[in-house]
């Protein structure tokens, strides 16, 4: 079963809850002259997912394929995507097109540098590297600049099957499950490097008003306030 929600205006969430994970599995399409679907998803989920975006737009229509970091989740089924909108390509950081995606994508892939845009009509994106953040050495975050959502991966991350969208404390459903994942085979889920403190602020920075999340609820409040407080419990958990 598959749960679809706008969140901000043209961002629809897309959410598929595993209950033998206790885990959503979110995908955000965003509407525009070039539209972007930003996390391709599982390739188990691709059919349920193909039919819930089609209720939005065809999806051949789609531009963009957006994704923070190698991960099944976050780009298993590129390829399916890819096959359905014969004109979009994916996007993600420049690490991630030289390491893996040359292998992996049936087509060329839009490599971003740090701090550059992608205009799709209404919509600018912002490109922010973010090695090992949440993980993975190609890791980065896209910025809407317009309605300043941050399509934030799996920062944040809650179990459970969240609402859309909040605007309560997310923090503590984050330290929960983290603290979940280090009694078991998941610890480590997020590493606290040097860079940690400094790539946060630099989101933070940015103010945005909507945290388009991975796994659990959206965010709609003080996502700046709400950006630096999760340093401060990353580095609790897991600084030296």
């Amino acid at each position: 079963m598959i749960n679809t929600s706008e969140i901000s205006p043209d961002v629809y969430r897309f959410s598929i809850y595993v209950p033998e994970f206790n885990l959503q599995f979110n995908h955000f399409l965003i509407k525009d002259d070039e539209p972007m679907l930003y996390h391709a998803g599982m390739k188990q989920m691709f059919p349920v997912l193909l039919e819930a975006v089609s209720r939005i737009l065809p999806p051949s229509q789609i531009r963009w394929i957006g994704f923070s970091h190698f991960e099944v989740d976050e780009c298993g089924a590129l390829n399916d995507w890819l096959q359905v909108a014969p004109n979009a390509k994916g996007v993600c950081s420049e690490a991630g097109a030289i390491l893996n995606m040359p292998d992996f994508a049936t087509r060329p892939v839009y490599a971003m540098k740090d701090n550059t845009l992608l205009k799709t009509g209404q919509f600018t994106y912002r490109f922010i590297r973010t090695p090992h953040l949440p993980h993975g050495w190609d890791a980065g975050i896209m910025f809407e600049e317009k309605n300043r959502t941050l399509l934030c991966s799996d920062l944040f991350h809650q179990n459970g099957d969240a609402v859309n969208l909040t605007d309560k404390d997310i923090l503590g459903a984050y330290k929960n499950a983290i603290l979940e994942y280090e009694k078991g085979p998941l610890m480590g889920y997020t590493p606290y490097t040097r860079n940690t403190s400094k790539l946060l602020n630099t989101l933070a920075d940015l103010k945005p008003k909507t945290l388009a999340i991975m796994h659990g609820s959206s965010y709609h409040g003080d996502c700046q306030k709400a950006l630096i407080d999760l340093n401060l419990v990353m580095k609790e958990i897991w600084g030296n």
